[in-house]
């Protein structure tokens, strides 16, 4: 991957998914890009670290082909437009064009289901309870102070962002092939982008 993980995310969800971000969250578009652009590092920061642990490649790779990649993915966009809020369809399009992959997510708002909010993949507290464990709530005071928005804002930021950056990483590693320690060593190369 030549460009980064994080600049590639970010620059995916400017504009008109930001602003339907922000509307979910009864958030003004500036400050909640701000936050999306604190949220991002935090989340692909810990997938880095636990990418890096014994195990923790192999139990994200399997998480990734098993709940985000395939035919999840499309229970994912439709769980997005439950997340952000429903709409048309048509309007989210027109909203989202040109984001790529998770414009192609973020497209199918208002498209969410009852049958699929109950899957693994969609399960953004599940989710963020692997990425982060027991310092979840921790990583949602610091965010929350750091941006503004308060400690439940956002705790419903890193949900709706969670799915996104999981469907995002199964994409990564369709299209480019990679196997558990190419994901690992992807990840660790973006950790570390980030320390410094």
């Amino acid at each position: 991957m030549s460009q980064s993980i994080l600049n590639d995310l970010l620059s995916q969800l400017q504009g008109g998914a930001s602003g339907q971000i922000a509307q979910q969250l009864g958030a003004d578009t500036q400050t909640t890009q701000q936050a999306i652009g604190a949220a991002l590092p935090m989340i692909v920061g810990a997938l880095g670290r636990n990418a890096q642990s014994q195990g923790g490649a192999d139990a994200l790779f399997n998480a990734l082909q098993r709940d985000h990649s395939g035919s999840n993915a499309t229970d994912l966009m439709g769980m997005l437009g439950g997340l952000l809020g429903g709409g048309a369809a048509g309007n989210a399009n027109a909203a989202t064009g040109g984001l790529g992959a998770l414009g192609d997510l973020l497209g199918a708002l208002g498209g969410g289901s009852a049958a699929s909010a109950n899957s693994r993949q969609l399960d953004a507290g599940g989710i963020l309870g692997h990425i982060f464990g027991s310092k979840q709530e921790r990583a949602e005071a610091n965010l929350g102070q750091a941006t503004g928005l308060g400690s439940n804002k956002a705790g419903q930021l890193l949900q709706m962002l969670a799915p996104l950056v999981m469907s995002y990483m199964a994409k990564q590693v369709q299209t480019q092939n990679l196997d558990a320690n190419q994901l690992g060593q992807v990840l660790g190369t973006e950790s570390n982008r980030l320390q410094s």
